[in-house]
C-alpha cells in the first residue's frame, strides 16, 4: 500500500491559501467552514443573526462555508425546533438573506441537507406526534422503536431531498451537501447494524448504498449537471465512535463506486482525528483513501486547529488553542486531500483563517464550551 512515509513538518501555510475550483466557482483558498448545528433558528427560520454569523466567516476569507445541517421537508426529519429547515416560506426567505450576506462579502456557501432518521426520539419537537423512521426501525444501539420504512415512505423522503436541493439552487447557494454520515438516516441504511432489511435496500454493502444512490440521483435531476453535490460520510456514529462501515480498502472501493456513479462531485470525509490512518499498513487517512479510490476531490475534517481531541475538550471543559497544523499542511501538499474543513476553531474565532494566513497564531481565540452559547 502507498504513502507510508513519515509526515515531516511543513514550512508555511501557503498551500492552504491556493485557489481551488469547486464545481463552476473558484474558491480563494482551501479552508472550509465545517457544518455545525447551532440551534439558533427558532421555528426553523434562520434570522439576521444567522446571516451575520456566516457573513463574518466570509469576510474573514473562509474559502467555502458548509451550512449547519438543514432539515428537509419531511415531518420526521428533525429533532430540534431551533434547527433551520429548507422548505417553509419564512425559512426560505431567511436563507436568501444568508446567501446574499455571504456572497456580498465575497464568500461561497453550500447547504447541507439533513434527515436524522432514528436519531429522533419519540415525542421530539417539531411534530411531536410523528414517530422516527429508519431502514429497520432500529436505533444506533440496536433498540427497535418503529417498523421499517415502507417503499412508499422511502420514495417520499427521496422526493423531499430533491425538493430541498431544488430550493437550494433557486435561492442561490453554490452547491449542496448531502449528510450521509454520523449515524443519521442515510448512514442508517449504510450500516448493517441499523439496516437489517432483506429487500433491495438491505443485505450486502452495495445494496445498502441503494437509498443513498437514489437520493443523490434525485438531487442531481433536480439541480442539473453543473451544480456541485458534496456527500458527507463517516465511519463513526453518534453514540458509537468505534463503528466501521468498511474494514478494508477493497470494501471502501465497493462502497464508493455506486455513489460516484450516482453523481457525487466531492466527498466530505469526517473523522474524529483527521490525521489517523484509516487502514493498517498505510498512513493514508480516510480522506486520502476516498480520494485515491473514488477519483473525486475530498474534504478532510476532524479536530483541525485543535491541540487535543475535540470530544475530550467538550466533556472535560478544557480550552483548546489552535497552534499546530503542520501535519495537515504536509498532507495537503502531498495531495492526500484537497480542502480542509475547520469546525470548532472557526466557531470560536471568525477570523481564524486570516490569523493563520497572517501568522497571527497567538491572537487566535481558543475554543471552549462557553462559545456554544452564542453566535460569535
Amino acid at each position: 500500500m502507498e504513502n507510508n512515509k513519515e509526515i515531516q513538518p511543513a514550512g508555511s501555510v501557503e498551500s492552504l491559501f491556493q485557489p481551488f475550483r469547486f464545481g463552476n466557482v473558484t474558491l480563494s483558498n482551501r479552508i472550509v467552514m465545517a457544518p455545525m448545528t447551532r440551534s439558533f433558528s427558532p421555528g426553523g427560520i434562520p434570522g439576521q443573526n444567522v446571516a451575520d454569523y456566516y457573513r463574518r466567516r466570509a469576510e474573514n476569507d473562509v474559502g467555502l462555508i458548509v451550512t449547519e445541517g438543514t432539515f428537509i421537508n419531511h415531518p420526521a426529519a428533525g429533532n430540534d425546533p431551533n434547527v433551520p429547515n429548507i422548505h417553509d416560506e419564512d425559512a426560505l426567505n431567511g436563507w436568501t438573506k444568508v446567501v446574499d450576506e455571504v456572497h456580498g462579502a465575497g464568500g461561497r456557501i453550500i447547504l447541507q441537507l439533513w434527515h436524522v432518521g432514528m436519531q429522533r426520539n419519540v415525542g421530539d419537537q417539531p411534530n411531536s406526534h410523528v414517530l422516527p423512521i429508519g431502514p429497520s426501525g432500529l436505533t444506533v444501539s440496536g433498540v427497535k422503536v418503529t417498523e421499517p420504512m415502507t417503499k412508499s415512505e422511502i420514495d417520499t423522503v427521496i422526493e423531499a431531498y430533491a425538493q430541498a436541493a431544488s430550493n437550494a439552487k433557486r435561492l442561490g447557494f453554490d452547491g449542496i451537501e448531502i449528510h450521509g454520515g454520523h449515524g443519521y438516516l442515510i448512514d442508517q441504511f449504510f450500516w448493517k447494524k441499523t439496516n437489517q432489511r432483506t429487500d433491495e435496500y438491505g443485505g450486502n454493502l452495495i445494496r445498502r448504498t441503494r437509498f443513498a444512490v437514489e437520493v443523490i440521483e434525485a438531487c442531481r435531476r433536480a439541480v442539473g449537471t453543473d451544480f456541485p453535490i458534496s456527500f458527507r460520510l463517516s465511519q463513526w456514529k453518534q453514540g458509537d465512535y468505534t463503528a466501521k462501515l468498511v474494514e478494508t480498502p477493497e470494501q471502501l472501493a465497493d462502497f464508493l463506486t455506486p455513489l460516484v456513479k450516482a453523481g457525487v462531485d466531492f466527498f466530505h470525509c469526517s473523522a474524529r482525528r483527521f490525521w489517523e490512518p484509516e487502514f493498517e499498513h498505510s498512513s493514508l487517512t480516510l480522506a486520502g483513501w476516498v480520494k485515491k479510490l473514488s477519483g473525486k476531490p475530498t474534504i478532510t475534517v476532524g479536530s483541525i486547529g485543535l491541540d487535543q481531541d475535540l470530544i475530550s475538550s467538550l466533556f472535560q471543559g478544557k480550552e483548546t488553542k489552535n497552534t499546530n497544523i503542520q501535519n495537515l499542511i504536509t498532507r495537503l501538499e502531498h495531495g492526500e486531500f484537497d480542502l480542509v474543513a475547520v469546525g470548532r476553531a472557526l466557531l470560536a474565532d471568525p477570523a481564524w483563517t486570516v490569523k493563520i494566513r497572517d501568522n497571527r497564531i497567538h491572537e487566535i481565540l481558543p475554543f471552549s464550551r462557553e462559545v456554544l452559547k452564542t453566535l460569535v
